[in-house]
């Protein structure tokens, strides 16, 4: 996911467009599984003070920012 969000910087994902492009079309997995790995992803990021830079956007999803 951290990866996804690297290389795909400042643009809004839904949780779905994250579901597609991180674990593919053939798996099934439920849409809070994007929020509990949002969750480590933040939690992880902690130590290092860039739990900042995924951001979520309300009603749209989430985006990876190195703006302010």
């Amino acid at each position: 996911m951290l990866h996804f969000f690297m290389t795909h910087q400042e643009r809004v994902y839904s949780r779905e467009q994250l579901l597609n492009h991180i674990w593919g079309t053939n798996v099934y997995v439920e849409d809070r599984t994007v929020d509990v790995h949002i969750r480590r992803l933040r939690k992880a990021l902690e130590a290092t003070e860039h739990h900042k830079l995924v951001q979520t956007v309300r009603g749209a999803g989430y985006r990876f920012s190195t703006k302010a």
